[in-house]
């Protein structure tokens, strides 16, 4: 769906610190290597090349292990998350969008990303939440979504979270707002253009030898389009590194069909820009996804993670329970019963940047009932 802007409203306008221009389609790799996808619309959001840096852990060897810190994609809000917004929201501003809708768990990273980065552009937001396991890390991230002024919506499930979303995107349209619905985890052929082109930075970074190339690449999974556009990115940028998606969520998990149809998606939009890419594909057999740090689900933490946060904690980078410490779990698994081949590069998805730098400062509304009782409960 595309909308309509008119301006950046009053009520919306914040603390948040506008983009800043002069950051422009240089600071792609992809766009350096393909000039011609600069006619993707791109709200810059992101300070990139992020870092590479060696991870000692105890217990592991030293060199087998390096982090990309993904975590320090913006100083507003890092993470994931930016790396897709940017084209999701570049679109929405060449539509003249005036509000995005999306859906998440009640501690939704992405949700909380989409309302800090929309509304630093003069757009609004509206989340559509589903229950997960209540941890002070969630209740920091819901007061964080008020705080920025998302509108948020409850829901028990996945077909609850469908007809609030229907009902979100009918009184959007009714307000003349013609609102934008953004896929759970900004997961889409657009938005996975970020991660092609992550791959092709971290080409760069290889090439320049600030790290050898990884013989494999751990990344957590939920929405699945981080994998989904690494891999593609990978095998355009001529990386050979085995790229392993970490499964966190039990809530519609995405395996390496849908992945490789949503990898496929984002090339075909990639050619539409650039006929000069290759018309090559990609097979559903790239896609290696391992369940076996799940535990009970989405949003429940695990004793392997909690071991793998506390060491990297020890080691200067914090992870959170539901995404990141499940994923350097696996790569402390797989390297210490030798199932890895080093060198590994944990890819890390979380936000180290301090939200609340960058809070207006309004009180905000109050949540739902409905979020209120499952928190309480």
């Amino acid at each position: 769906m595309t909308c309509e802007h008119r301006g950046v409203a009053s009520q919306i306008a914040s603390a948040v610190p506008a983009p800043d221009a002069s950051r422009d389609a240089e600071s792609l790799a992809l766009f350096r290597r393909h000039p011609a996808l600069r006619s993707i619309p791109r709200a810059v959001l992101t300070q990139l090349p992020t870092p590479v840096e060696p991870l000692a852990l105890e217990g592991l060897p030293e060199g087998v292990l390096w982090v990309k810190r993904d975590d320090r994609t913006s100083a507003v809000y890092g993470g994931n998350k930016a790396r897709k917004l940017e084209f999701v929201l570049g679109a929405a501003q060449a539509d003249r969008c005036r509000r995005l809708v999306t859906t998440g768990g009640i501690g939704t990273h992405h949700g909380l990303a989409t309302a800090i980065f929309a509304r630093q552009l003069g757009l609004a937001t509206t989340l559509v939440l589903v229950p997960q396991p209540v941890t002070d890390h969630v209740r920091e991230q819901l007061r964080a979504m008020q705080a920025f002024g998302a509108e948020i919506l409850g829901a028990r499930g996945v077909l609850g979270a469908a007809l609030q979303v229907i009902r979100a995107l009918a009184r959007s349209w009714l307000r003349g707002e013609r609102p934008l619905l953004v896929p759970t985890g900004g997961s889409s052929a657009l938005g996975d253009v970020g991660f092609v082109s992550a791959a092709f930075e971290l080409a760069e970074q290889v090439e320049a030898g600030l790290l050898p190339e990884p013989a494999e690449i751990y990344v957590p999974v939920g929405s699945g389009g981080t994998l989904a556009g690494l891999v593609l990115g990978a095998q355009l940028a001529g990386l050979r590194s085995r790229i392993v998606g970490v499964l966190v969520t039990d809530i519609l998990p995405p395996g390496p069909q849908r992945l490789a149809r949503l990898a496929n998606a984002t090339l075909a939009l990639l050619r539409r820009h650039d006929a000069s890419l290759p018309a090559t594909r990609v097979e559903a057999s790239a896609f290696e996804i391992t369940h076996a740090q799940l535990g009970a689900g989405y949003g429940s933490a695990t004793a392997a993670g909690e071991d793998a946060a506390a060491r990297a904690s020890r080691a200067g980078l914090a992870l959170e329970q539901t995404y990141t410490a499940k994923c350097l779990a696996e790569i402390v698994a797989r390297l210490g019963d030798g199932r890895a081949r080093a060198p590994v590069l944990f890819w890390n998805t979380y936000n180290s940047a301090d939200p609340w730098r960058h809070a207006p400062p309004e009180a905000p509304a109050a949540l739902p009932a409905a979020i209120r009782r499952w928190i309480a409960a």
